[in-house]
């Protein structure tokens, strides 16, 4: 080994030749296989079981690390003879970092990235030839993928599911040979299998919901279908269909069927059940609530703001604001190139959202024209656009025109304006998440938004206000009482705690106490959340008010205070609308569609059982899991909504209902 070879011998000494082994100056360590490894300890990298020195001065340090980062220089891929090598290490023995190959007999020290005594690497050829090989099989497992979803019609949608990756991986695991599942395994035992782990976790969350409670949400927006569902904060799960044909005003029927799920799921643990604001709906809710003084019923919040937002459109000005700014966007959408066109003056920005109902849709295409404006006239006046045969059509002659009437933007910017505050609210409950402490606090500062633009002006507000008023004169009063116990809107010194609120969280309480202990516990409770005393009202806690959730919040600080904290815990748990879960009618609709014998309705049930479960967990997992504070003047209403999800999709395949074991097909 000559010494003077590499600049790294002044902070090491050979110990001993023949075993090429190096002691380090600083910490003493030794080391076999060369200065080369020597190197790695000093500039404190890991490397196989090398131990980086935690002696050794920065300066050193940094040193070693450029000399091993220096790239070498190769003049050729071919592998040099011995005899070149050692003639090159000669003429570079000035270098700390030299410009030869490596081989399998040197140690290595000339600054390459890892000991080639240790590491031989493969010759570029050799890793092109591997790298060919490997695409090949990579482009023909694709081919055969593709092949496979284009000969049963699989939506290419399909590659977004989480499970699409995950089945992928399982598959490379088992390596070669593995066989996939049979036709007769797929809906036999593994579909089994599959409901059995998703039955497993419902029991699971079943057993968390005797402490946060749950909610039953009844979507009926199919008249004739009604999908059931249960959900907490954590997780969503499908419970079942039910074709109500024939009954959809029977309040008897509708009761007796909310009855038996909320018993199926367990009445202990059931806060409330949300439904539509239909009449046949409100009245089987109230007999819910006269039958079961712990339950609550509330209307769909989804369902009421859709339904304010409905009456604004049949103001006069309003229903001709709107239909010009669809008729702005509808032209646009209906040419290819004038719809590259605006997305190019755009940025990309679309202004129509079609997955959102109908009156949603139409407010938020009206103020996507508006916040569009600068840009729409800048497009309908380019000379792109004015050489264009598109140009000379009358419809764009029309839209053209509107773009620069000052009317259409005064009222345009009016719509907005008193629009906008009842999306953010729409936008907040719009999902399985526990927003109940925030619905209360978000139809007031609505109704000061509308108060504000229009100045105080009562004979312009008031309209507005009456439309709200009316359509959630079903407030329930889990509303009232969750704005109560958020610590948000509680401490805050602008929110005045009026007398609905403080009635609602009174009536709250009656419901959820059940003894007569925990009427007294509550009643002693009570002052020390209102004057936030012991630990509600430490640093910790008053930050905490804004900057957790109402729900982690008493989790955190509620301790001292434990029956009023479980009660809060239970009713700030919860959501507020049933309408997000975009459930895709057909497959539901085909349970009752066809005349099925007993064996063959079980199955199907089994198969929508899973799929809609399974379609649910994706969404669960799509999201970070974690709760987060909201406030409302962050609310960004042109961020995605959950009722923008895709839509679950239909199981229109029953064939395999065909083949079942004719023992099993005999009639019920």
């Amino acid at each position: 080994m000559v010494r003077g070879r590499d600049a790294c011998w002044e902070h090491c000494v050979l110990v001993d030749a023949t075993r090429q082994k190096v002691r380090c100056n600083y910490c003493h360590r030794e080391f076999s296989g060369g200065v080369y490894r020597m190197k790695f300890h000093l500039a404190q990298i890991k490397n196989k079981d090398i131990v980086p020195c935690a002696e050794v001065p920065d300066d050193v340090r940094n040193h070693i690390q450029s000399i091993l980062s220096t790239p070498k220089k190769q003049k050729t891929p071919k592998k040099p003879k011995l005899d070149k090598v050692v003639s090159n290490g000669q003429q570079n023995s000035s270098s700390g970092s030299g410009g030869f190959l490596p081989n399998h007999g040197s140690s290595g020290q000339h600054g390459s990235s890892c000991p080639s005594l240790l590491f031989p690497r493969p010759l570029p050829t050799e890793l092109q030839e591997v790298d060919s090989a490997e695409r090949k099989r990579h482009d023909d497992a694709d081919k055969k993928i593709a092949v496979f979803f284009f000969h049963n019609c699989i939506p290419f949608s399909a590659t977004k599911s989480i499970y699409y990756q995950e089945m992928m991986d399982a598959v490379v695991k088992c390596g070669v040979g593995y066989k996939a599942p049979s036709y007769e395994k797929l809906r036999s035992t593994l579909l089994e299998k599959v409901k059995g782990d998703i039955l497993d976790c419902y029991k699971k969350y079943r057993d968390e919901w005797k402490e946060t409670g749950c909610t039953i949400l009844c979507d009926g927006r199919t008249k004739s279908l009604v999908v059931f569902s249960v959900t907490c904060p954590k997780r969503t799960f499908f419970l079942k269909s039910a074709d109500v044909s024939g009954h959809e005003d029977d309040r008897t029927y509708l009761f007796e069927l909310l009855e038996s799920v909320v018993l199926e799921v367990g009445l202990e643990s059931v806060i409330q059940v949300i439904t539509d604001g239909a009449a046949s709906y409100v009245y089987a809710g109230r007999l819910l609530m006269a039958k079961y003084n712990s339950l609550f019923w509330s209307p769909c919040a989804s369902y009421c703001i859709d339904k304010m937002l409905e009456e604004m459109s049949k103001q006069e000005w309003l229903g001709v604001v709107l239909e010009e700014a669809n008729s702005i966007a509808h032209y646009i959408y209906s040419h290819a190139w004038t719809l590259s066109m605006m997305r190019k003056f755009t940025g990309a920005r679309e202004l129509i959202r079609p997955r959102i109902t109908r009156f949603v849709t139409n407010f938020l295409t009206l103020r996507s024209v508006v916040i569009q404006e600068d840009n729409l006239k800048h497009m309908f006046s380019h000379s792109e656009w004015l050489s264009s045969s598109y140009s000379r059509r009358p419809d764009a002659t029309t839209v053209r025109s509107l773009l620069y009437l000052e009317r259409f933007w005064r009222s345009a910017q009016e719509a907005v304006s008193i629009s906008e505050p009842l999306l953010k609210i729409l936008r907040i409950v719009d999902g399985d998440m526990p927003a109940m402490g925030y619905m209360y606090e978000g139809i007031e500062k609505a109704k000061l938004a509308i108060k504000a633009y229009y100045k105080g002006i009562e004979e312009k507000y008031k309209p507005m206000w009456d439309i709200i008023d009316r359509c959630m004169q079903l407030h329930s009063p889990l509303h009232a009482a969750a704005a109560f116990l958020n610590p948000s809107i509680f401490y805050n010194p602008n929110f005045k705690i009026d007398l609905r609120m403080r009635n609602g969280f009174q009536e709250a309480m009656m419901k959820l106490a059940t003894t007569d202990k925990d009427k007294i516990e509550i009643t002693k409770e009570h002052p020390r959340y209102i004057n936030a005393q012991g630990a509600l009202g430490t640093d910790f806690a008053i930050m905490g008010r804004t900057l957790n959730t109402p729900g982690d919040w008493w989790a955190s600080y509620g301790y001292e205070i434990p029956t009023l904290q479980r009660a809060a815990l239970r009713i700030l748990s919860q959501p507020c609308s049933s309408h997000w879960c975009r459930w895709n009618r057909n497959t539901f609709e085909s349970i009752n569609s066809k005349k099925r014998n007993k064996a063959e309705l079980e199955k199907y049930n089994e198969l929508v059982f899973v799929h809609c479960n399974l379609w649910l967990r994706a969404i669960c997992q799509s999201r970070d899991g974690k709760c987060k504070p909201i406030i409302y003047d962050e609310i960004d209403v042109c961020s995605e909504w959950p009722t923008e999800l895709e839509p679950s999709a239909p199981l229109l395949d029953d064939s395999w209902l065909d083949s079942l074991p004719l023992e099993s097909r005999c009639s019920p």
